[in-house]
């Protein structure tokens, strides 16, 4: 679905592809209080932030927990939407909110019902 895609600039119409290269709690490298999931934007390093606090808030809502591989969807679902719209694409990095970060989960959610599962991430050499 969000691990690998590609999405039209809307002021470009350049053709995007998105790429999934990783997923780290920024705790340790950035002191903030999120897990910063990183895309490759034409080779270009792209940044998506989640809050720490949603993974409390979607397991106080539904008893389930955020898994890595959904965070990476919420955030590639949170990218393309973002292109869409029309992004800063000198911005390196972007930060969701709780609220944007569970509409996102229920959209992936929903849209991964369909399809039957939730992508495996691809293993990086």
């Amino acid at each position: 679905m969000y691990e690998d895609f590609h999405v039209s600039d809307r002021w470009t119409g350049e053709d995007l592809h998105c790429r999934w290269k990783g997923t780290i709690v920024a705790i340790a490298t950035r002191h903030a209080d999120a897990v910063d999931i990183r895309f490759d934007v034409n080779g270009r390093p792209m940044w998506i932030a989640l809050p720490c606090t949603a993974w409390k808030e979607q397991k106080q809502r539904s008893g389930k927990v955020i898994t890595d591989q959904l965070a990476a969807q919420i955030a590639g679902r949170y990218l393309k939407q973002l292109v869409e719209e029309g992004y800063d694409s000198r911005r390196e990095i972007y930060t969701m909110t709780v609220p944007e970060v569970l509409d996102h989960l229920d959209a992936v959610v929903e849209e991964a019902r369909k399809q039957g599962a939730i992508p495996t991430l691809p293993v990086i050499a």
